[in-house]
């Protein structure tokens, strides 16, 4: 037998055969890449906003409150928070973890010297601010009884019994001023009383009022000093810490106030690099320049 039967014959054996098969190939291939456009193509396609259905277009105006914001009447009578809610929304940051030197709750031990101070105390330094704690935990919305409430939550879980603050009654809000108007009402009614000598005595006295009316911007300023100071200032000056002299460290305050106060309120305001550390312009608030000049002269007052 011939080896030739026994090789398997090629399908395409001529030229043209050749030419057809190539060609029916790329035919294939278009004709797929066809179907895969039309395909594509005819695919029902939607941007972001194209849709005009009521549905859609509601969705789309919808307010933004509706995705779980809450309206707020600012007229409306303000809800006071349980001490529990104020302690785990502003004081357990410190006083849960004992963070710079506040006393956990809990620790009788470390409560034990301060609720010896009594009630009120605790109470005038939640409110007001002590040493690195800022005034109001630095939650300035909070009201003095929504404070009080949380003193008195974390101290009788450390071996207090305080009563919890009683909320004043809206009535006996409003009796306040109108007590208070009442003494103003009479002197107010003496000058029409009064007697040809008594009303030529008036000028002679009216230099005696300036003073105390002068008075009034100045204590507005130590407050203003003082909340700045408890918000701001004690974060350095509370502790001394990058070189800041301490509140009340008369030695190291001695020759600072010797410059003068116009070269205290400058380094405040613009800043200041000395050899002991750097203070940031306004302590790194944006409070005014009036605001840190009155913090400076009560950090000076405390030093002299």
């Amino acid at each position: 037998m011939s080896d030739a039967h026994n090789e398997q014959q090629s399908l395409i054996q001529t030229p043209k055969q050749l030419i057809v098969a190539v060609a029916g190939f790329f035919l294939v291939i278009v004709i797929g890449i066809i179907l895969l456009v039309t395909f594509v193509t005819n695919t029902h396609l939607q941007g972001a906003g194209s849709e005009q259905s009521a549905q859609a277009i509601g969705a789309r105006i919808r307010p933004v409150a509706d995705e779980g914001f809450t309206f707020k009447d600012a007229n409306a009578p303000k809800v006071l928070q349980t001490g529990e809610a104020v302690y785990t929304a502003v004081c357990a940051a410190c006083h849960g973890s004992g963070a710079a030197g506040a006393p956990k709750v809990g620790d009788s031990g470390a409560w034990g010297a301060r609720i010896k101070q009594g009630y009120d105390t605790l109470v005038q330094h939640a409110v007001q601010g002590i040493r690195l704690m800022p005034a109001k935990g630095g939650n300035p919305d909070l009201d003095d009884v929504e404070v009080a409430r949380a003193v008195v939550y974390m101290t009788n879980q450390s071996g207090a019994k305080f009563k919890e603050p009683d909320v004043p009654a809206p009535a006996q809000q409003a009796a306040a001023p109108a007590a208070a108007g009442a003494p103003a009402a009479a002197p107010a009614a003496a000058p029409a009383a009064a007697t040809p000598a008594a009303t030529a005595a008036t000028p002679a006295a009216a230099p005696a009022a300036v003073p105390a009316a002068a008075a009034a911007p100045a204590s507005a300023s130590a407050d203003t000093g003082k909340a700045l100071f408890s918000s701001t200032c004690i974060a350095c000056h509370g502790a001394g810490i990058a070189g800041a002299p301490k509140v009340g460290d008369k030695a190291n305050w001695a020759p600072r106030i010797a410059q003068g106060n116009a070269v205290l309120y400058d380094h405040a305001i613009k800043g200041f690099q000395g050899k002991a550390g750097v203070m940031p312009p306004k302590g790194g608030s944006a409070a005014p320049d009036a605001d840190v000049k009155a913090a400076v002269d009560y950090m000076v007052a405390a030093a002299k």
